[in-house]
């Protein structure tokens, strides 16, 4: 854990123990292996080279103990346990449609979803406390060895409003009115600014918003104000409220993925979402 850190310290809050009991497993292990296994490096601690070789076989010995729970967890829980992580910029009507498809058919599983940023959650998947994470972008395997993600597929983007439009052509009327958009930390943020960029669009931004469906219920209390969501939520919303489309964004997806780690690959939930064809969830 100090490799993966880089800190006793913060591979202590990790571990929820005191850094002096870190420091003293370490000195411990040390003595018995008769050699150094840290050093220093500016405000930084790195293995040497006994502590690199000592680090990857206790991480393939970590990785294979929290495979077997999982086996005898599978094997042996009525209802199979199965923590999912959210990223909280996605729609939540496509998360639940993809979560439908982890449920085995006699429903034996017990669900639990959590919502955070895309690093937070890659972060809890690493230390082996989620099973599964959705998010709007791939894992970067060279990043986080042992991690992989799959593309479940992607929704062309369209500017909505509540509230009366002007007659002007699009994109120019979002100069014209307030604008909610993606959270600039989330992958749709970045690319909806880039595009603003390349549009030449000077944007009036009122609000940022990481959780989707906080901007949409924000959009609903705040009729003039024109917001971006997947294509798809104009046959969402209920036909009394008077939803209006102001454009189209062919250039601008937003992407979906499943990311989980190796081992997890035998859970079934995972394996269900992994070979589900979403296909028509994404038209």
């Amino acid at each position: 854990m100090v490799c993966k850190q880089g800190s006793v310290t913060k591979a202590a809050d990790a571990l929820f123990l005191t850094p002096q009991t870190v420091t003293g497993q370490i000195k411990a292990l040390e003595d018995r292996l008769d050699g150094k296994l840290t050093k220093r490096n500016g405000r930084n601690i790195e293995p040497t080279e006994l502590g690199q070789l000592v680090f990857k076989y206790a991480d393939r010995m970590f990785g294979l103990s929290y495979e077997m729970l999982d086996i005898v967890n599978y094997s042996q829980r009525s209802n199979v346990l199965f923590d999912v992580g959210v990223a909280d910029a996605l729609s939540k009507r496509l998360v639940s449609k993809i979560l439908l498809t982890s449920m085995p058919g006699d429903n034996r599983i017990h669900l639990r979803c959590f919502e955070s940023t895309h690093e937070m959650l890659l972060e809890q998947l690493a230390q082996h406390k989620l099973d599964m994470i959705l998010s709007d972008c791939p894992v970067d395997s060279s990043q986080s060895p042992g991690l992989f993600s799959k593309k479940l597929g992607e929704s062309r983007m369209s500017f909505f409003s509540f509230g009366e439009i002007d007659s002007v052509a699009f994109p120019a009327v979002l100069e014209d009115k307030k604008l909610l958009v993606p959270g600039s930390r989330t992958a749709m943020g970045r690319k909806v600014r880039q595009w603003f960029d390349r549009q030449g669009v000077q944007p009036h931004i009122l609000g940022e918003f990481d959780d989707s469906a906080l901007m949409k219920a924000f959009a609903l209390y705040h009729s003039d104000a024109v917001f971006m969501a997947p294509s798809f939520y104009a046959s969402e919303v209920d036909a009394e409220t008077s939803l209006k489309l102001i454009g189209h964004v062919d250039e601008i997806k937003e992407e979906y993925y499943v990311i989980f780690a190796e081992r997890m690959i035998q859970h079934p939930a995972v394996k269900n979402v992994c070979d589900a064809d979403f296909t028509n969830l994404f038209l």
